[in-house]
């Protein structure tokens, strides 16, 4: 009777640890399904949307600028500004170092944003542009555009930055804030509570004079002027919004997930009701005028438009 018992028990044992087997295999299979489909409807925007578009042989090889090139894993990458460019600049950073890979964390004294620490693609020949953009695996991480927007203004107009307060806030300041003869350093204008508003800088941005002059700066130029998506036929988009989940599932990609840790991320914020927020001080005709103004990106990328900022 026991003998029988005893072997009901590991019958039984051996079924559920089967039963678990396949119920996480399936669980898994239909993650790995999810994430292919995910990144299938961010390609199939494009691809849609871009049907009209010129082909790349009518791009600007300084316009290629914004793509980072890796030879040694074939992958290039489009850093847009305000877009966890800092932690993806790291990846492709130790990326050239050799193996095993620093910790990304190890980097906190490594100024990432300056110095000939990337081969661009820009620098290339077009020929090579060519074999690169058709051989390499290619991604870029977006963002919703206002939200990025409220992220440059928060971190180029409120912190202590002279090189944004010298070449643009004071002029800002001048133009849009009656201010005649603002202070000639950030930190004399910080120190009397003098910065930009948030509708001032959304005045810039919708000013005709200030494209005229020059491209916008690229911490709020429109993402698809960056990284013409419409051209470049990109093999992995990923959002900000989903920016641990994506890039995890574009390491393994990569076939760097044993090798690189991307760091977790602060948490996103600028909530939605955040925006309505930082968008109260700005008129309704100026918010749809912006919107305009990154209509395009809000479209290739997927974000809804927000009704609550233009319907008023």
């Amino acid at each position: 009777m026991r003998e029988t018992f005893g072997r009901r028990l590991l019958l039984f044992g051996l079924f559920g640890c089967l039963l678990l087997f396949f119920m996480s295999y399936y669980k898994w299979s239909v993650t790995q399904e999810q994430k292919k489909l995910k990144q299938e409807v961010r390609k199939q925007l494009l691809r849609e949307l871009c049907h009209d578009d010129k082909n790349l042989g009518n791009i600007a090889q300084k316009d290629l600028r914004h793509l980072i090139v890796n030879d040694k894993h074939g992958i290039i990458y489009c850093f847009i500004p305000k877009v966890a460019c800092t932690h993806w600049k790291k990846v492709m950073y130790v990326l050239k170092q050799n193996e095993p890979y620093p910790d990304l964390t190890s980097l906190q004294n490594v100024s990432i944003h300056t110095g000939n620490k990337f081969s661009f693609l820009s620098s290339f020949s077009k020929t090579e542009i060519k074999v690169r953009l058709k051989h390499y695996t290619k991604f870029l991480f977006v963002r919703d555009p206002f939200v990025r927007l409220i992220s440059a203004y928060r971190d180029k107009f409120r912190k202590n930055n002279q090189y944004f307060y010298e070449n643009f806030a004071r002029d800002i300041l001048r133009l849009y804030g009656n201010e005649t003869n603002p202070p000639k350093t950030v930190k004399e204008a910080l120190a009397s509570g003098l910065h930009p508003s948030f509708h001032n800088f959304i005045q810039y941005l919708l000013d005709p004079k200030t494209e005229r002059n020059e491209p916008f700066e690229p911490h709020w130029r429109q993402m698809h002027r960056l990284c013409h998506p419409c051209l470049i036929p990109y093999d992995f988009v990923g959002h900000q919004e989903t920016l641990q989940e994506d890039a995890q599932e574009l390491l393994e990609i990569l076939k760097l997930h044993n090798d690189i840790k991307f760091p977790p991320s602060y948490v996103n914020m600028t909530s939605p009701d955040s925006v309505m927020n930082w968008f109260r001080t700005v008129p309704l005709e100026d918010r749809r005028r912006l919107y305009k103004l990154y209509e395009r990106d809000f479209q290739l990328f997927g974000y809804r438009r927000p009704d609550e900022l233009l319907d008023g």
